[in-house]
């Protein structure tokens, strides 16, 4: 099957440009158009050489607070012996565009388009770009969540071509989900996943839950209802949900429609102490 995934390259648009675009931040959702993601909103971080990102979500309070999501750039001969500054933290790299060369615990794994890569929290790992074009790729980061007489699950790493989708139910695999952790494995406290439409397909209901959302688009173009809005995207763009925000989707074609799905799964909801007695 012929994958595509899309990534911003940066730039600034000209200054005959228009300046009303589709950017929105509301109290329950967020789009960030991919034309928002130029030069001068990259980032830089500590221990990283040759590399600039976009960061798409962090934690906010009262809005999406678990998660942190950023389109990474590494340049040929960039990377990073020290990568990850928070033992708690767990993570997943998806490689959009080039070859990313990550180490896992001494082990040398070569992530080509689609590679996908689970990073336990207190894991030892470096990433680097041996080639000669950029490397693209997206890093999704969560505070782990311990549960007493639960393991850690292990890294490992794989390529999105490897997995077979699986077709939600009466839909006959016009909607279906790449899963890259077994929804069983109460271990995983976090679901990086990729969902597929093809043209014509759709969420029927507005979806409203728990968990919140990041969407990527990786490919095509659908209208998406957001809490009480129905908004047009396009690969390149991003969506960001706190939790029980209401969401459906409409995928109109002429092509498929695909997005990076993160959401926090298999945890007890945090309980609030703020004026509760103390005996």
């Amino acid at each position: 099957m012929n994958r595509r995934y899309y990534a911003p390259t940066g730039g600034l648009p000209p200054q005959s440009q228009l300046t009303t675009d589709r950017a929105v931040f509301t109290e329950a959702y967020a789009v960030i158009p991919r034309g928002t993601m130029t030069d001068i909103v990259t980032s830089r971080l500590p221990f990283w050489t040759g590399t600039r990102l976009w960061v798409l979500a962090r934690p906010m309070s009262g809005f999406a607070e678990t998660f942190s999501h950023y389109l990474v750039e590494v340049s040929p001969g960039g990377g990073s012996e020290q990568p990850e500054p928070d033992a708690g933290a767990e993570g997943v790299l998806f490689v959009v565009g080039g070859e990313l060369l990550v180490t896992i615990e001494g082990t040398p794994h070569p992530l080509a388009e689609g590679g996908y890569a689970f990073l336990p929290p207190g894991a030892e790992w470096t990433v680097r770009n041996d080639g000669d074009e950029p490397v693209r790729f997206h890093w999704i980061r969560k505070a782990y969540q311990r549960v007493a007489g639960v393991g850690v699950p292990e890294p490992f790493v794989v390529n999105e071509r490897d997995i077979e989708p699986v077709a939600m139910p009466d839909t006959n695999g016009a909607w279906a989900t790449t899963r890259f952790v077994d929804p069983d494995d109460v271990r995983h406290d976090m679901h990086v996943n990729i969902v597929t439409f093809e043209p014509g397909a759709s969420i029927p209901f507005p979806e409203t839950h728990v968990m919140e959302h990041g969407l990527y688009v990786l490919e095509g173009k659908a209208v998406y209802l957001l809490n009480r809005d129905w908004v047009e995207v396009q690969e390149g763009d991003f969506m960001w949900l706190r939790a029980f925000c209401p969401q459906a989707c409409y995928a109109g074609g002429p092509g498929r429609f695909r997005y990076l799905l993160y959401k926090d799964v298999n945890r007890h909801a945090t309980l609030g102490r703020a004026g509760l007695p103390t005996h």
